[in-house]
């Protein structure tokens, strides 16, 4: 079976040795998952639309020093994640985050919401503005890790890679985190069905 990484590697072969298309396969691969990442960050559609253009553009032009001694990913939103906050710096103004809507993978278990009954509803917009508040009170690297990990999916390692410190490090952060969050959110977790994750 072929790793994704090793699929990532040949691309970035391709591209090196002078395909002007190959790099275009990273955009299409991998634009919307970083846009989600930054727009976390930078907290404005256009924004993010400008530093994911600048992360490829960045990522392109130094496509020929990669040495594919990690994975592409990792070093696409290490880029990626150091191009918002230069960006922010640039705008005078720290990273924000979207509010999160209820039932978003990692931080609150899906589950069917009856839109017909008020209660219910005023209960999940709690819960996302508690959990947005709380995501608010988290320092800059403690909340992009908890991004990471939780929202996006990625393992220790990659957080590890993608933010440049050790893996111990990003496990502390990680586990800050979700103390404060489950601090913030616990009350209202008690009075409903909702779980927060700890994968």
């Amino acid at each position: 079976m072929v790793d994704q990484r090793d699929i990532d590697f040949a691309i970035v072969r391709r591209a090196q040795a002078g395909d002007q298309q190959a790099f275009g396969l990273f955009v299409t691969k991998y634009q919307r998952r970083l846009a989600r990442v930054v727009g976390r960050m930078v907290h404005n559609t256009s924004d993010a639309e400008e530093v994911v253009q600048e992360t490829f553009i960045k990522a392109y032009r130094a496509l020929p020093a990669f040495r594919c001694d990690a994975a592409f990913y990792t070093w696409l939103f290490a880029i990626g994640i150091n191009s918002a906050k230069n960006y922010l710096v640039k705008k005078n103004r720290g990273p924000a985050l979207v509010p999160i809507a209820e039932g978003e993978n990692g931080f609150v278990a899906e589950r069917n919401i009856d839109t017909n009954d008020p209660a219910l509803t005023l209960s999940s917009k709690q819960l996302a503005q508690r959990l947005s508040s709380a995501l608010d009170m988290l320092s800059d690297d403690v909340r992009q890790a908890l991004i990471l990990r939780e929202m996006e999916g990625f393992s220790y390692e990659e957080i590890a890679a993608i933010m440049g410190c050790p893996i111990g490090t990003i496990r502390s952060r990680i586990f800050r985190a979700r103390e404060v969050v489950s601090a913030k959110i616990g009350p209202l977790l008690e009075d409903s069905s909702f779980t927060l994750a700890n994968g």
